[in-house]
C-alpha cells in the first residue's frame, strides 16, 4: 500500500466513524476549516499527528483505530 492509498483509507475511516456518529461539525469541534476536513477524508492531504489527535480525541475513538492499514 502506498502513501496515497493510505491517505485515502485513513481518510474513509474518518468519514465512516464521523457519519456513523452523526457528525457533522467535525471541523468545528477541531478548530478547522471544513474544506481541510474534506481534504482529509478524501485523502487529498496529510493529516498530521497534532490533528489526528484532535479527531481521534472528537470521535472519542483511539487513533489506532483510524489506521486501519
Amino acid at each position: 500500500m502506498n502513501i496515497e492509498q493510505k491517505r485515502q483509507a485513513l481518510g474513509k475511516r474518518i468519514r465512516a466513524v464521523r457519519e456513523e456518529q452523526g457528525l457533522s461539525q467535525l471541523a468545528l469541534m477541531i478548530g478547522s476549516s471544513k474544506s481541510h476536513i474534506w481534504r482529509i477524508e478524501t485523502g487529498r492531504v496529510g493529516v498530521g499527528i497534532d490533528d489526528l489527535g484532535r479527531i481521534a480525541d472528537a470521535l472519542g475513538s483511539p487513533v489506532r483505530d483510524l489506521l486501519t492499514f
